[in-house]
């Protein structure tokens, strides 16, 4: 009898145990089942290098090239595009590994081959003069797309711009990518308190984020291919051409705004100030109680700075 009950407790451990696991699995979500839900009027799709580049046109006017951070989309913008598209013609697109573009067929996400993903993008959107904006990752590949095409930008706007080493320890997402047994685990197991608890982090006030964030972030990062391009990207070294990159901005004439959340929790505004003071010609802006998607989760604020500095 007692055998009878020690079996049927394994049996119903076994079962919550699989309902558990089954509760936080997630499939990959088709591109196509995405676009009917994250693309609109102004998309379009254009071939680079083998991916279909999911890119927004909107307004008319001087061009304005926002370009987004790790694990965003072209949709972090939303707010800043519905202003600037009134004066600006406002180009946005989802990176290689990242939102309905999805990965590349190399699995190449250093510094230097977003670069030239930019570079190539730019040449098919046309564009001949431009004034050029980037968060996070995306302001990385922005001062580094400006050391290279200098002619190209007429002005630079960098927010809690990423490319300077930092001494925080990275965030656990991150850490979990590059640990071999736990990174496989992120391409299956992958539940929606994963994304509140990031949004968490980026955010200085949590109760700016709203269920419909938390969803498009999720499932942007389901989108097939994305985890395992994450996995790739977070497991590069990005620590080794330091020096290198001090340079890089030490030569970028363009005239610049860094736009920094005072309560920055992943890239400190430390490192705002250290790149301000390495730009030969910028202004560093803080925003009070705001983090790491200051155009997100303070558009008002920023879109008050980027205007005067435009104007």
């Amino acid at each position: 009898m007692i055998n009878n009950k020690r079996k049927y407790a394994v049996y119903g451990f076994i079962i919550f145990l699989i309902f558990a696991i089954n509760s936080v699995m997630y499939s990959d979500i088709l591109i196509d089942e995405l676009k009917v839900k994250y693309s609109n009027e102004f998309s379009n799709f254009i071939d680079i290098d083998g991916m279909q580049v999911h890119y927004s046109i909107e307004g008319e006017g001087m061009p304005i090239v926002l370009i987004h951070g790790t694990a965003s989309s072209l949709h972090t913008w939303n707010d800043w595009a519905e202003d600037l598209k009134k004066n600006y013609k406002v180009i946005r697109m989802d990176l290689p590994a990242f939102g309905l573009t999805g990965p590349n067929k190399n699995s190449d996400y250093t510094i230097e081959n977003y670069t030239h993903f930019l570079e190539v993008f730019i040449s098919k959107m046309k564009i001949d003069s431009m004034i050029l904006a980037g968060n996070s990752l995306g302001g990385n590949i922005a001062w580094n797309y400006t050391y290279k095409n200098p002619e190209k930008v007429k002005k630079l706007i960098l927010l809690d711009a990423s490319g300077l080493v930092t001494n925080k320890p990275q965030p656990w997402i991150f850490k979990m990518a590059k640990t071999p047994i736990l990174s496989s685990l992120l391409l299956y197991i992958t539940p929606m308190s994963i994304i509140e608890d990031n949004l968490n982090q980026v955010y200085d006030d949590d109760t700016k984020i709203s269920q419909k964030l938390v969803t498009r972030y999720h499932e942007m990062l389901l989108r097939e291919g994305n985890r395992k391009a994450f996995i790739s990207r977070s497991k590069l070294d990005f620590k080794s051409s330091e020096a290198f990159k001090k340079d890089q901005l030490r030569n970028i004439q363009t005239p610049t705004l860094l736009i920094w959340g005072a309560n920055d929790s992943w890239i400190p505004l430390d490192i705002g100030k250290r790149m301000d003071s390495l730009l030969p010609n910028s202004i560093l802006v803080v925003i009070p109680n705001s983090g790491h998607v200051p155009m997100e989760e303070n558009p008002k604020e920023s879109l008050k700075i980027l205007k005067k500095f435009l104007n």
